[in-house]
């Protein structure tokens, strides 16, 4: 019976983990703040300020604009999962067919005040995707895999408040104020034989919020050529489902460096991004209060992840007043390091992007981006049951931007 209440408890903080992780949810970084990051691969997005969406990557970008700007699109997240080369006790399956499409709307408004001082408010779900095995007589809720299969589902909100200040033509500051929301569900099962077969966890809409905060810096050498470097503050996120049961989550803070440069006399630019994730904040997860039939008081869970890294390289074309190219290149590491999870799988991954915009005028345009994101086959063991896991993306943008 203890290693059933561990089990329990183990599931439980995973499926917390990922629905309140600002973006990160189990390592998975899928970014939602615009459509035209999608098309660069977000290199450069920290300090390129081409539409009001730049806010969420660097409050500082603020202080580029000269007119208030809107910036309003949605991102669709379309996931391709699978486990091969299972093995486990019983007559163990691969499953090909886990992942699933999520939508995840986003919203920018940077109003400035005078030339010094402009604030922006902003709404965008930095994460949201599922994992379904139910398809699976081995992985669903009654299955041999089913303690490591069964169902998660997952979304996130970011809700920010920030300002910019410009203190010279080459330096400018701001900061923001983010509060964060984090919702999910997951079901997993007991295997038929052993011990009695049915739910072994079953959580939905658990939710939680989270208070964190942001600060960045602006150097601009001129008008083709500009750093950006910022810094975000996760806070810990206490997540409770209907059931009382009770979850405090670290989160990782990030670090990213950005830079910008147009090639002069031509129609050309470059651009680059390098971000840090913290994710060795998840030493562990602790729990309080878990009621599902368990004896209330206080768990710990261990987990171990690793620090993660992004590097982006991207380039874009003006190809007239009307037409704007982009494309770019990502590679960004796994978060999970010696334990690993089938359920919610993780790898190295290569992002290659591409993205266009149409002006229908100098104060009016629409951006268009898709990104093809490729995991790698990572071998896993959880429990009784090993096999390899690959996790695949396609994320298509579509935004449209306005200044008044």
């Amino acid at each position: 019976m203890n290693k059933t209440r561990i089990l329990k408890r183990s599931l439980l903080a995973a499926a917390v983990i990922a629905s309140t992780s600002q973006a990160h949810a189990a390592g998975f970084q899928l970014n939602a703040q615009s459509a035209t990051g999608i098309g660069r691969a977000f290199a450069g997005d920290a300090v390129i300020a081409d539409n009001a969406s730049s806010m969420a990557r660097n409050p500082a970008t603020m202080a580029l604009f000269d007119k208030t700007s809107l910036s309003l699109g949605f991102e669709t997240i379309i996931t391709d999962i699978s486990v091969s080369d299972a093995t486990g006790p019983g007559n163990v399956s691969d499953y090909d067919d886990i992942g699933g499409t999520s939508v995840a709307p986003n919203i920018h408004l940077i109003v400035p005040v005078n030339d010094k001082f402009a604030w922006g408010i902003n709404a965008y779900s930095n994460f949201g995707t599922s994992t379904d095995f139910s398809g699976s007589d081995y992985w669903d809720q009654n299955g041999l895999g089913a303690p490591f299969g069964g169902e998660t589902d997952i979304m996130s909100l970011n809700l920010g408040l920030s300002g910019s200040y410009r203190l010279n033509e080459q330096w400018s500051f701001g900061a923001g104020l983010d509060i964060i929301y984090g919702k999910g569900t997951i079901r997993r099962g007991v295997p038929a034989g052993g011990l009695p077969a049915g739910d072994l966890v079953n959580v939905e809409d658990a939710d939680g919020w989270g208070v964190g905060f942001n600060l960045g810096t602006v150097y601009e050498l001129n008008e083709n050529n500009r750093f950006g470097l910022s810094y975000r503050y996760s806070p810990e996120i206490t997540a409770k489902d209907d059931n009382s049961q009770e979850i405090t989550i670290p989160l990782p803070d990030m670090a990213e460096f950005s830079g910008y440069h147009r090639i002069t006399d031509t129609a050309f630019a470059v651009h680059y991004s390098v971000q840090w994730i913290g994710w060795s904040a998840f030493d562990k997860i602790e729990m309080e209060n878990l009621n599902q039939g368990l004896v209330p008081g206080s768990y710990e869970s261990a987990y171990e992840w690793q620090d993660g890294w992004h590097f982006a390289l991207g380039g874009t074309w003006y190809l007239n007043d009307s037409v704007t190219l982009r494309t770019g290149y990502m590679h960004d590491t796994s978060a999970q390091d010696e334990l690993t999870s089938i359920s919610v799988p993780d790898s190295d991954r290569n992002w290659i992007s591409a993205g266009a915009t149409y002006h229908f005028s100098d104060d009016s345009n629409m951006d268009f981006g898709i990104t093809y994101l490729i995991g790698g086959d990572e071998e896993v063991s959880e429990g009784y049951v090993t096999g390899t896991t690959r996790a695949d993306a396609i994320l298509v943008g579509l935004q449209y931007s306005h200044s008044f």
